[in-house]
């Protein structure tokens, strides 16, 4: 990590990866696995899940369905490990295609939603310096949930008046205070509330997300496809990332879901590579909102693959999700 990356229940420094190939007539795609801690996986739990996987029982890689409900049904969990594998599948898909994948999804790149930079909780003087850093963005994700929220709103409203969103990871406990929060954060242009209460909360944040001014946004909530129709009520919108859902295949999925339910969609990512940054970005013209700054967080990128210029995410015509690997 650029910085420590503090949130409302945990810091750390560092995000163990593991990166995986793919290869099939002499193409190679790339996957990634990102694992915070958090999720409850580790480099050697996905090693010991990847060493289950055999593919010699496939013919093609364009056995893409198969190929990856297989990987689903291996174990119930194990998310981030399926997510590498998926990743790298769909790179080597494009890459024989000769294709980027937004484009094999007939998506619009120009649709891309500016992506949000990430402020973690800190200290007043380490918040101007990473508000400072991020003079290109368009919008700030800011990191609440403690005692210090009005201070680091306030912070940043001292040198930048550029929307923001607010992520409390589940930091709020009370619904009332969790609602006058919301307007007091409405009035200072914080657009959404990512996750504002714990997720077995349900009834509290229906109740909230009723009455709140701005919109609320599902994501420790949001873990896979079958989730997203029990949500509906709950939050305004669902946050997806890549390694929650296991890859793009069923991200896909649930942006279109959640699309025809009627909620707001956000694309996130945890701190990755611009392996696993590149493939969501290939599904961001299907968000309202993105986060993908996660590469730009990092102090030791393998890849080149999307950019950010002026806040918004530019992808490449480049192959599958549109990576070079740095050697």
């Amino acid at each position: 990590m650029r910085h420590v990356f503090t949130v409302a229940s945990f810091s750390r420094t560092t995000t163990p990866i593991m990166l995986t190939e793919l290869s099939y007539d002499g193409l190679t795609g790339y996957g990634e696995a990102s694992m915070p801690p958090y999720l409850g996986e580790s480099q050697a739990t996905v090693t010991t899940f990847l060493e289950k996987v055999d593919l010699s029982r496939f013919t093609s890689p364009f056995e893409t369905a198969a190929i990856l409900t297989y990987i689903d049904a291996l174990d119930d969990k194990n998310t981030a490990a399926k997510a590498a594998i998926d990743i790298a599948l769909h790179d080597l898909l494009g890459k024989l295609m000769q294709q980027p994948f937004y484009k094999i999804w007939g998506l619009d790149p120009q649709h891309i939603p500016p992506t949000s930079y990430t402020i973690g909780i800190d200290t007043e003087e380490m918040i101007r310096k990473k508000v400072s850093e991020a003079e290109q963005f368009k919008i700030l994700k800011v990191k609440l949930g403690l005692d210090t929220d009005k201070m680091i709103i306030d912070t940043i409203r001292s040198v930048t008046d550029v929307p923001l969103c607010a992520d409390v990871n589940q930091g709020w406990k009370n619904k009332e205070e969790a609602l006058a929060m919301a307007h007091w954060l409405q009035v200072r242009n914080v657009v959404f509330l990512e996750q504002p209460m714990p997720k077995e909360m349900i009834d509290e944040n229906a109740w909230l997300t009723e009455r709140s001014p701005i919109p609320t946004i599902a994501d420790e909530a949001c873990q896979r496809l079958q989730d997203v129709p029990q949500l509906k009520g709950v939050y305004s919108g669902i946050n997806i990332k890549l390694m929650k859902c296991t890859g793009m295949r069923e991200a896909k999925q649930m942006a279109e879901l959640g699309r025809s339910l009627g909620m707001k969609v956000m694309l996130g990512c945890m701190t990755e590579t611009s392996c696993a940054i590149s493939a969501a970005a290939q599904l961001a013209p299907l968000a309202d909102w993105a986060d993908l700054d996660g590469a730009l967080l990092i102090a030791n990128d393998l890849y080149r693959g999307m950019t950010v210029e002026n806040g918004y995410c530019k992808i490449t015509d480049a192959y599958g999700i549109g990576i070079d690997l740095i050697h």
